[in-house]
């Protein structure tokens, strides 16, 4: 039985050009000028122009008279400049106004050219050419910066989960405890009101939270017995010994990340350490890796301890509320419960 044949490539999509002016000869004129070249989109005055850029596809470039009823080419220029949505697409004046005056204007409003009529059809045609190929490149670059700038973001996170899997093994045998509390993290941080790129920020920087512990010796980490004074003062140095390790950074990430290391063991009532901060005076960051990191600490088996049950340690956790823990945190446990439950099976051990 014979294949059948492959079907043709589909032609590649021409430029489109948005070409608003309320002189129906000069949209005719540019009609036959373009059209061989790209595919034209047309609008008769400002309000219509500005209707017809939001249409999907959206113009790859705008001719835009300036002297039209109701909204002029200028105020129809910073209109598009104005909104996310049209802001990036070139906009060139084709007008009869050709004073220096009126050209710097027009460049000053975000027009990338201006064009004195009467229309020279091979200038009109270069410089939209000239200007398609420009932006094209924009995106192109943008483009490749974005993936660039990704691609870095993985490998920082990627460096920060092997640091943190580092001190699993000092601990012991590796878990997936960071991860857990990345989501605890983010979970918390999402039911108490933040953004999306917040909660992203604070489960990223959470991994690095107990990176103090790497100043702990493994005798005090692994232990069973009940700490002597001397090992419970050398277990209180980690949080300032993890905020040094991480050090002062303007990065949002390392910024957050310090901050949980410092902060992560102040309590809300002002008995916690290292500065026996209280209330608000501790970072939201701070206060939200301290209940995730305790939730972690309750239900997963510990040196000294067993896990406790999610229902009890949720008890715990609800009683310390204004006590250890700020209260509108507990609030954000609480509401956020079932999806914590559900992070907790899903990267168990």
């Amino acid at each position: 039985m014979s294949s059948a044949p492959p079907k043709p490539a589909a032609a590649p999509r021409l430029p489109l050009i948005l070409a608003v002016d309320d002189d129906e000869d000069i949209l005719a004129l540019l009609g036959v000028m373009l059209k061989p070249r790209y595919a034209l989109r047309l609008a008769g005055d400002g309000a219509k122009g500005l209707e017809a850029a939001l249409k999907t596809p959206q113009p790859d470039l705008i001719l835009l008279d300036v002297d039209m009823p109701g909204f002029n080419g200028y105020q129809v220029c910073a209109k598009l400049k104005a909104n996310p949505a049209t802001h990036r697409i070139p906009v060139i004046f084709v007008t009869a106004r050709s004073s220096p005056k009126d050209e710097a204007h027009g460049l000053s409003l975000g027009a990338v050219d201006y064009i004195a009529k009467p229309l020279n059809n091979p200038i009109v045609l270069q410089r939209i050419a000239t200007h398609l190929s420009l932006s094209n490149q924009t995106r192109q670059l943008e483009h490749l910066v974005l993936e660039r700038t990704r691609e870095l973001q993985n490998t920082r996170l990627h460096l920060l989960q092997r640091l943190s899997r580092a001190l699993e093994y000092r601990k012991g045998a590796p878990t997936n405890r960071v991860v857990r509390i990345g989501e605890y993290v983010k979970l918390l941080a999402q039911a108490a009101g933040a953004s999306a790129e917040v909660c992203e920020v604070f489960g990223q920087a959470s991994t690095l939270y107990d990176i103090g512990m790497l100043a702990v010796s493994e005798t005090v980490l692994r232990t069973t017995e009940k700490l002597s004074d001397a090992q419970w003062a050398e277990m209180r140095r980690h949080p300032e010994i993890g905020a040094a390790i991480i050090g002062e950074n303007s990065d949002p990430l390392l910024a957050t990340a310090r901050a949980m290391a410092l902060t992560h063991h102040e309590r809300w009532d002002g008995r916690g350490y290292p500065k026996g901060l209280a209330g608000e005076a501790i970072p939201v960051a701070g206060r939200i890796m301290s209940l995730a990191d305790a939730l972690e600490a309750m239900t997963s088996p510990q040196p000294r301890r067993a896990a406790l049950p999610f229902k009890d340690a949720v008890r715990e956790i609800d009683t310390e509320a204004g006590k250890q823990f700020d209260p509108t945190v507990v609030a954000a446990f609480d509401n956020a419960l079932p999806k914590l439950i559900e992070a907790k099976e899903t990267f168990a051990d």
